[in-house]
């Protein structure tokens, strides 16, 4: 499958663009650091004392300070919200950029443990040469009380020391707490151990306070390597006596004189954590006020949807909030896709929500009783008390961008259909100004069940842009993996999905040539919400090359 360039700078253009731009800032301040304490006079006596260590640990920890900034921003998620959606970012491609930021985030995390175990490892051949290495003739410059002293003593005796064990141990949980295997089989560790940042930031910015790297503050009265008062030259070692002679140094006029570094960790992690503190202060301000739970419906499939009233509650479409029950946990959030918008003409919000985890279920559980087992009624409405409920948001997701396309494909699978449900539901309430001219729908279920959960909504758009002499704006295409009895959805009231409905997998790359043989030279967004196999696939054929000249950008859903 040939690569078209064209569609290539498209979708990964941005991203790597900014990917270069990052490692090109890291690999800056390593490099910097690193030349900076070897070949920099006021280090020459440490440098001296612990060699290229002494480098690698300071280059090291210049990169963690930068990425130690960084990895909070992306987690700024109101104000990226607030961004993309202000006439700030005017660009498509910036907008899209705004959608990687969970990418970016984790780049920076990695990149933090991978530099921390650099750094540690420097710092423990540090430690080992304070201990040998021990200077008679500078004491203030030995972080070690005496010559051969154990390094494991050290490191337990001094604030540096403890506070990097500590800060080895946070990182190391939230590390192994974030890989996929535990945040699929019990996110509540993942979600508990990454709140673990705010305990390792603090310890962070007090890291250096022990001062245990010094610089010599007098060098021009202490020309490095100079001959000391009552020492003449043949007590100077070969390699100094060969310094002397290219750079003219005489006899010192004074000691040398040390002094610790300033802490300076604080100048890059302050700005961002603050920043990170005011939203996460202004997201509990605004979620403070419960929400009312107006109705609980219960779908096929073990799927729950929830309709509610917020005030002053807005959102668009493609947008997500986050779930926060005390009853089931106080401390745990979880993000779903809005399925409907608030409008002018209706307060009502909703999401869809299947029941699959701990949490879902004990959700489920206080939401609805539980059924009689002689009544089946699909769906089920239940009304009842409702526990307390409040939500988050609403937060940018990348399906917002369906409506800035003259043509959009959006792409789903089984649960998937919730962002664009709400597109859906924007288009059947009339919603104007928006630029979209043609929609192509495609939803894949495992079973003809699921396709219950909007089939009312899939039929009254179809009627209305039909009443309205737009056949050809909706292109829906349903397709389901398991065959059953199709015959159950012979309705008449389901008529207009029943025909569409297809048995088995889509033919991926025979869609995508037909939506570009129907629009050359065109840009035709796609947005994808489902399966990582479906999410591949289609990212692959968006790169690929084609005779029609149609260009297609490539948007997958995330949440965090």
């Amino acid at each position: 499958m040939a690569v078209s360039l064209r569609s290539w700078v498209a979708n990964e253009g941005g991203k790597h663009l900014v990917l270069m731009l990052w490692l090109g800032a890291n690999t800056w301040m390593f490099l910097n650091t690193f030349l900076l304490y070897s070949t920099g006079q006021q280090y020459h006596y440490l440098y001296k004392m612990l060699g290229v260590g002494l480098c690698i640990s300071r280059a090291s920890a210049s990169v963690l300070n930068l990425n130690c900034s960084l990895v909070l921003l992306p987690m700024c998620r109101s104000l990226l919200t607030f961004i993309r959606g202000t006439r700030v970012v005017s660009s498509r491609k910036t907008r899209r950029l705004l959608d990687k930021y969970k990418t970016f985030h984790v780049a920076c995390g990695v990149a933090v443990c991978l530099f921390s175990v650099v750094h540690v490892s420097a710092h423990m051949v540090n430690v080992v040469n304070f201990s040998v290495s021990y200077s008679d003739d500078f004491p203030a410059l030995n972080l070690a009380r005496y010559r051969g002293e154990d390094p494991k003593r050290i490191i337990l005796t001094t604030i540096p020391g403890v506070t990097g064990v500590l800060l080895v141990l946070i990182l190391l949980l939230m590390f192994i707490s974030s890989s996929y295997c535990v945040r699929v089989s019990n996110y509540e560790i993942f979600w508990y151990t990454h709140n673990l940042f705010i305990v390792f930031y603090i310890i962070l910015m007090v890291h250096m306070v022990g001062g245990a790297l010094k610089y010599q503050t007098n060098v021009e009265a202490h020309p490095p390597g100079c001959l000391g008062p009552n020492q003449s030259s043949t007590e100077q070692r070969v390699d100094d006596l060969d310094r002397l002679e290219d750079e003219d140094v005489g006899r010192c006029r004074e000691d040398a004189r040390f002094e610790p570094h300033w802490p300076q960790t604080w100048l890059w992690v302050s700005g961002p954590l603050c920043l990170y503190c005011v939203e996460r202060l202004y997201r509990y301000i605004r979620s403070s006020a419960p929400v009312t739970i107006v109705t609980v419906v219960k779908h096929p499939c073990n799927v729950i949807e929830l309709r509610m009233v917020k005030k002053n509650f807005k959102a668009r479409p493609g947008q997500y909030i986050v779930l926060n029950c005390p009853s089931v946990s106080s401390f745990e959030n979880h993000p779903f896709t809005l399925t409907k918008c608030p409008t002018v003409n209706r307060e009502t919000f909703g999401i869809h929500l299947r029941v699959v985890g701990d949490w879902t279920e004990r959700f489920t559980q206080l939401l609805l009783p539980q059924p009689r087992m002689d009544v089946e009624i699909l769906p089920m409405v239940q009304q009842r008390t409702y526990p307390k409920l409040y939500i988050d948001g609403p937060f940018g997701g990348p399906s917002e961008e369906v409506f800035n396309y003259d043509v959009s494909l959006c792409v789903a699978g089984g649960i998937g259909v919730t962002p664009f449900a709400c597109v859906l539901h924007a288009l059947l309430d009339g919603w104007r100004g928006f630029r979209l001219q043609r929609l192509y729908f495609v939803w894949v279920c495992r079973e003809l069940q699921s396709f219950y959960w909007f089939a009312e909504l899939l039929c009254a758009l179809h009627q209305k842009l039909w009443q309205e002499n737009r056949p050809d704006y909706f292109n829906l295409k349903l397709y389901v993996s398991q065959a059953g009895d199709l015959q159950s959805m012979s309705e008449e009231r389901f008529r207009p999905i029943a025909s569409r409905l297809l048995v088995g997998r889509p033919r991926w790359k025979l869609l995508l040539d037909e939506i570009g043989r129907s629009n050359k030279q065109k840009r035709v967004g796609v947005f994808c919400c489902g399966p990582k196999g479906i999410s591949r696939t289609l990212h692959k054929l968006c790169n690929s090359a084609r005779s029609c000249g149609t260009t297609f950008e490539f948007n997958k859903e995330s949440f965090s």
